[in-house]
């Protein structure tokens, strides 16, 4: 049986039109950008320990009978309020009679004064004897000497006495409570723990070789381990260029600008610091962040385009920008990333471009 050639060119129509249609299905739509040539600055992440500027152990200021303590661990305090107080009883005992020991020696003195007063009234008038003026002189120059004691020893007592409280230096946090109400405390035993949360400084360990880097630092932003989506801002306030001969490493000390969250940040808590060096003068191959593939090995690839057919190229990669990410190694010249639709890309496939990226 043959067939007549009008069906016979149907056949063929309809052989053609399915493999069209098969290598129109087997195209995939790709969007594709060109790599750009950029100057990329270097950037260098450090981790630190989060410090208060002021963080003290408070030791009372006297000696003795611990009488009440006015706050615990974790109270927010102010600078100047009292903390603590001693037992007084003693002290207030011996300014009573410091008080009166200084009236005696007013009233003395007062004495003293009129008489002198009056022998001067009296000698000027050619009545009364010059030994016995200067005598009574005499006599008030050492009640004037007595009073100034008397003085003096009671403002001591006085200070004494104030010393009995335990006044806090600044403001800030009661981290811990060294002592209860009936302890005996001496001047060097420390009694509560204060820490100030603002501000706070971050202090990271630099590497050695990254010391001169300090010189082209642009920008430091810092992220906190207790609130890692929360970016700060930080400024350079410190480097203490001695070297720590078993880290081979410096102390660079950062200080968080004031924003909002700060308040959430602790003392002791542990933070990254990003240091934003100038760019460098050499051009590098920046590529957006959707062509790079990571594979399960750890390496990365992307796919470019030539002559409608994408190629995976193994690359190596450099430092992230806010532009994409740094090829160091891998990638042709000339060829255009795919940044959509490499998901399920196969090397050597055929690619249909739906779009060019800008």
């Amino acid at each position: 049986m043959t067939l007549k050639p009008t069906v016979a060119v149907c056949w063929i129509f309809v052989a053609l039109s399915v493999c069209s249609v098969s290598l129109i299905a087997d195209t995939v739509p790709v969007s594709v950008v060109q790599p750009e040539q950029q100057s990329i600055g270097q950037q260098l992440s450090l981790s630190g320990t989060l410090r208060a500027r002021q963080h003290a152990r408070l030791s009372a200021r006297m000696e003795g009978l611990v009488a009440r303590v006015l706050v615990d661990a974790g109270d927010s305090v102010k600078a100047g309020q009292v903390l603590l107080e001693l037992d007084p009883a003693l002290a207030q005992r011996r300014l009573q009679q410091l008080v009166a020991a200084s009236q005696v020696s007013t009233s003395e003195w007062e004495e003293a004064q009129r008489l002198v007063s009056e022998a001067e009234q009296l000698s000027a008038q050619q009545l009364f004897p010059q030994t016995e003026l200067a005598l009574r002189q005499a006599n008030l120059a050492r009640a004037t000497a007595l009073q100034q004691q008397a003085q003096a020893a009671l403002a001591q007592q006085q200070e004494v006495l104030d010393r009995h409280q335990l006044i806090a230096p600044f403001s800030g946090v009661i981290a811990a409570k060294l002592t209860e109400a009936g302890e005996w405390v001496n001047l060097a035993s420390p009694v509560l723990e204060l820490v100030a949360l603002s501000p706070l400084y971050l202090d990271v360990q630099m590497p050695q070789e990254h010391f001169q880097s300090l010189l082209q630092l642009q920008q430091v932003r810092v992220r906190s381990d207790m609130q890692p989506d929360v970016e700060l801002d930080a400024q350079l306030l410190a480097t203490v260029p001695v070297i720590d001969a078993a880290a081979r490493s410096f102390l660079v000390r950062l200080q968080l600008e004031p924003q909002a969250g700060m308040a959430q940040l602790l003392p002791g808590t542990s933070a990254s610091a990003l240091f934003s060096l100038a760019a460098a003068e050499r051009q590098s191959v920046v590529v957006p962040a959707d062509a790079i593939l990571r594979h399960p090995d750890g390496s990365f690839s992307v796919f470019s385009v030539r002559d409608n057919t994408a190629y995976r190229r193994l690359v190596t990669l450099g430092r992230r920008t806010a532009n994409g990410v740094e090829v160091r190694a891998g990638l042709p010249e000339g060829e255009a990333m795919v940044v959509r639709g490499n998901e399920t890309l196969r090397d050597g496939q055929q690619v249909r471009i739906s779009s060019l990226q800008d």
